[in-house]
């Protein structure tokens, strides 16, 4: 699985980033998680507002901080 961390380093951007790690490992998975702070990269994506996570290619998340719970949630679906 490849997760992607949308956001140009700001305190909500970590937040995700937090929730994302404890997402993952919570659910045991194998998985590379990237952050992209190149503000180019982030606008290939098409999103109005960071921060966002994107779950193989697919923005999942965007302008808001999911809980690690809810991003457990959205993992295993």
């Amino acid at each position: 699985m490849e997760l992607k961390i949308l956001g140009t380093g700001c305190k909500k951007c970590r937040l995700l980033e937090q929730h994302t790690r404890q997402a993952v490992e919570k659910l045991g998975l194998e998985a590379d998680i990237e952050k992209v702070e190149d503000i180019a990269a982030i606008s290939e994506y098409n999103i109005l507002q960071t921060p966002a996570l994107v779950v193989d290619g697919e923005v999942r998340v965007s302008g808001k901080i999911p809980s690690a719970r809810d991003i457990v949630k959205l993992l295993s679906e």
